[in-house]
């Protein structure tokens, strides 16, 4: 079975959505324990009629593609977030969240001994701290995902042209 021109484009725009958006996620440096990055990918069905192409990534990828409002007060400054889609009111971050992105980051809390104490304090802090200031956008998928689609229309009737072609020889 021969893959057609169309199935071709639509397979090359979900990789080179996928490649720019582990690009992006690594030079903005939110790449520290690698889950979300070795997460993004797509499933691309191509039926007689029809096709169906959807990304995956963890879940709480779209919080660091699109940012969270955080709370504020009491002398915090909040990060710049692109949209009101994402804030914290009431609940806070789960502090269990941070506890891979802490090692891989090296952070280790210490007594005055030196010696390493539980991670579980440094941990809330982060937490309450994410809660106050929030998550900066960063479109780590959003735009790559624009940009590749900004250039689909053209390629897409260009593909439907040479396989339309194909069908009448």
């Amino acid at each position: 079975m021969s893959i057609s021109n169309l199935d071709k484009i639509l397979d090359k725009f979900a990789r080179r959505v996928v490649k720019e958006s582990k690009t992006a996620l690594t030079k903005k440096k939110k790449n520290a324990s690698k889950s979300l990055y070795n997460s993004i990918g797509y499933d691309l069905d191509i039926h007689k009629n029809s096709f169906h192409l959807s990304f995956q990534m963890e879940d709480y990828g779209k919080f660091i593609d699109k940012g969270v409002k955080g709370v504020g007060g009491n002398g915090w400054k909040k990060k710049k977030v692109d949209n009101n889609l994402y804030k914290y009111t009431n609940k806070r971050p789960p502090h269990e969240a941070f506890n891979g992105w802490t090692i891989k980051r090296s952070i280790a809390p210490r007594n005055k001994k030196g010696q390493f104490t539980s991670r579980k304090s440094i941990l809330f802090a982060i937490a309450n701290s994410v809660y106050h200031t929030g998550l900066e956008t960063t479109n780590f998928f959003t735009k790559p995902l624009d940009n590749a689609l900004r250039s689909l229309p053209y390629e897409v009737v260009n593909a439907y042209a040479l396989d339309i072609d194909k069908f009448i020889k």
